[in-house]
């Protein structure tokens, strides 16, 4: 039997048709894409730009969708959730007040360098620009705050946009990426050959690799130094480079300190550590960081809260190394001497490589001479305080005590903004990168719950603990529910003083005891308010009963528990340098009010 031309075609045809890629609707192909990520969680809010994207969800069990309250928690839960793995947090909202909401998510992101894709709905394409309901310019109103945006106006895009999207916000100087897709976008059924596997970006090529010359320079001037210092901020951990940085103060005996972003980056517990630095730093610290003859920094900014007054900080020669994946930072507000650009872990392997091939080391007699001087500075013992008041508790001696119950634990601590945070900081010592998590850029209150949910989702087998205050604490309580439905059980120290403290502590110093609307007048009854969201409350008055409050929420595994503790409203945060000060011009106590 003869076939004709005509039947030869239709069988091709049929054929073709079989080989092409099935037509998907954007929403799905969306979702899969995230699966090809490896994204296991997404917090979001759903609204009407959004529903097919939802609907796609629904229809799928790779991904889990998390249903906050808030679509700011929402990002702060991606955010937190990133900063403990170093995974790409993903965050889903709808249009107009949904992306509007999650702009101080983004922005907190953005300032501490954190890989984070957030998407966003947004009105369907023909109605851009029309004033449409729930419509906002989500490009513009981002572009700020985002390492990237895009807006997808076609369905066939959204592949390679997901895959640079997670590219841009894992590479380099981590950061938020924003994709805006349109209603109609997330509807449209396109042929979908799956993932791509490549990307090429020309426009796009951060440096990683570091100039041998400038290492080889920079590894000159730490074995002739003196006075050598290594200022280590979160770079360090974004990279992945607290083993090298380890490895290398080990081998030239040299001190350390952290940036708050760079705390466990180098064990609290190593003598080699002066502990943090900065506005609230120790005086063995910032006396350091003003009197080294030559300075290592490492994935730092040099800003504001770390050095001060910049004038002052010049006023003692020094010669400063940096070494930063982001060229924009360095020589920004300090002179460096020895500039260098690339990824932290790569330079500092390449930089042991150097050392390991020369006998050389600092010189003995002058590092042992730098060290007594260091010593000398550590004996004043800048963060001692009145541990033995049986009378109100002190807020230190909570954190104290929370530390030397749970070190060496499998534990990741969390914290709002404020006075607490900056105990935490200082009397929570922690030994290991990715178990402190707060927001050091912008200093946003209300991340604590949040970001404390987002880690135990991702380590349910680990002890989260949120330190924060009755102010922030309240910034995104609603949260408390989310916690309960999705079996998130952390564990909640407020710091209860009655008062915006780190305000009232600024107004007792700078203006003069004139309280202006820091004291909280009207708090709730947190203990009610915890047990009305399903979980345990517990009211802590004394200070002899702290430990045992401590025990009893860490005996509940498997419920939240809030822990109300009553501290001294009067206790202030030192050491403590006043804006426009220099770095070791330092307030030690109330005797130098």
């Amino acid at each position: 039997m003869e076939i004709s031309k005509a039947e030869h075609q239709s069988a091709a045809s049929a054929a073709a048709q079989s080989r092409a890629p099935a037509e998907q609707m954007g929403a799905d192909i969306l979702i899969q894409c995230l699966a090809a990520e490896g994204t296991k969680h997404i917090w979001g809010y759903p609204g009407g730009a959004v529903l097919y994207i939802y609907d796609a969800l629904y229809r799928q069990e790779a991904v889990q969708h998390v249903l906050v309250r808030h679509e700011q928690a929402a990002v702060h839960a991606a955010d937190g959730f990133a900063r403990a793995t170093g995974e790409v947090g993903v965050a889903l909202v709808t249009s107009g007040p949904g992306l509007t909401n999650a702009v101080t998510g983004i922005a907190t992101a953005y300032m501490d360098s954190i890989p984070m894709v957030i998407i966003s709905g947004q009105v369907p394409t023909a109605a851009i620009g029309q004033d449409a309901f729930q419509e906002c310019d989500t490009v513009g109103i981002t572009r700020p705050i985002v390492k990237h945006n895009f807006l997808v106006k076609n369905a066939e895009d959204i592949a390679i946009t997901v895959k640079k999207a997670f590219h841009i916000a894992r590479s380099g100087r981590p950061g938020p990426v924003v994709i805006d897709i349109p209603k109609d976008v997330s509807f449209k059924k396109v042929a979908f050959a799956g993932y791509p596997d490549k990307l090429e970006m020309r426009s796009y090529n951060p440096v990683r690799k570091g100039h041998s010359g400038q290492i080889r320079k920079a590894l000159q001037y730490l074995l002739a130094a003196k006075r050598p210092y290594i200022y280590a901020g979160g770079g360090v951990i974004l990279a992945n480079a607290t083993g090298e940085l380890r490895a290398l103060a080990d081998k030239l005996g040299v001190p350390v300190t952290n940036t708050l972003m760079g705390l466990g980056a180098f064990p609290a517990s190593d003598p080699k550590f002066l502990g943090m630095l900065g506005m609230h730093g120790t005086i063995e610290a910032n006396n350091a960081m003003q009197n080294c003859d030559v300075l290592l920094a490492i994935g730092a900014r040099f800003d504001d809260r770390v050095i001060g007054n910049p004038k002052h900080f010049a006023q003692n020669e020094r010669k400063i190394i940096h070494i930063d994946v982001d060229p924009s930072v360095i020589s920004k507000r300090v002179k460096v001497q020895v500039p260098i650009v690339g990824d932290c872990r790569d330079v500092l392997t390449e930089l042991l490589g150097m050392l390991d091939e020369t006998d050389e080391r600092p010189d003995p007699a002058a590092l042992k001479d730098w060290w007594n001087t260091i010593e000398g500075w550590r004996e004043r013992r800048c963060l001692d305080y009145d541990r033995g008041n049986k009378d109100v508790i002190k807020p230190q001696y909570v954190v104290e005590t929370l530390w030397n119950m749970t070190r060496g634990d499998d534990v990741y601590v969390t914290s709002d903004v404020g006075q607490h945070q900056m105990w935490a900081a200082q009397y929570y010592r922690f030994d290991e990168p990715r178990r402190w998590i707060n927001s050091g850029g912008l200093g946003t209150m209300g991340v604590g719950i949040p970001y404390a949910m987002g880690i135990k989702l991702a380590k349910p087998q680990s002890e989260v603990f949120c330190i924060t205050g009755e102010g922030s604490v309240q910034m995104n309580i609603q949260e408390l529910s989310t916690c309960l439905q999705y079996n998130t059980p952390i564990k909640i120290c407020a710091l209860n003083n009655r008062y915006l403290g780190m305000v009232r502590q600024w107004q007792e110093i700078e203006y003069s005891g004139r309280y202006s609307h820091s004291y909280m007048d009207a708090l709730p009854n947190f203990v009610k308010l915890a047990e009305a969201y399903g979980h345990v409350g517990l009211l802590i008055e004394r200070p002899q009963d702290v430990e045992g409050a401590l025990r009893e929420a860490r005996k509940l595994k498997d419920r939240t528990v809030f822990l109300d503790f009553r501290t001294d409203p009067s206790e202030n945060v030192f050491p403590m340098v006043q804006a426009g000060k220099g770095i070791t011009e330092m307030l030690l106590g109330a005797d130098d009010l």
